[in-house]
């Protein structure tokens, strides 16, 4: 027979019927993440899904969509200031070939 349980804050486990469902924690029936959106009386949006899908509408991003572009653009920086610029050895890679082939 299956059994089910939920841990309990202190750590202990609690056993509890198979169709148990636990009380909602937040009653305005919103995450806490959205009440920035809430506060903003915004009527454009209230919650996060309603705010992507009017940046997706209008074309629109924000400024976390280039996470992974800023962390390129700073390793290419950290790369020129060390000197290391690929650029530069496949310039000298290809002047080698040129010599070669004369």
């Amino acid at each position: 027979m299956k059994r089910r349980f939920i841990q309990q804050p202190n750590g202990e486990l609690l056993e509890v019927s198979l169709d148990y469902q636990s009380e909602p924690r937040n009653t305005d029936a919103y995450l806490w993440n959205d009440r920035e959106y809430q506060d903003m009386n915004d009527p454009r949006f209230n919650s996060r899904s309603t705010h992507r899908e009017y940046m997706k509408r209008n074309n629109l991003t924000t400024i976390d969509d280039f996470r992974e572009h800023d962390a390129r653009q700073r390793r290419a920086r950290e790369d020129f200031y060390r000197g290391i610029d690929q650029s530069r050895r496949d310039d000298i890679a290809r002047a080698l070939e040129q010599q070669r082939g004369r």
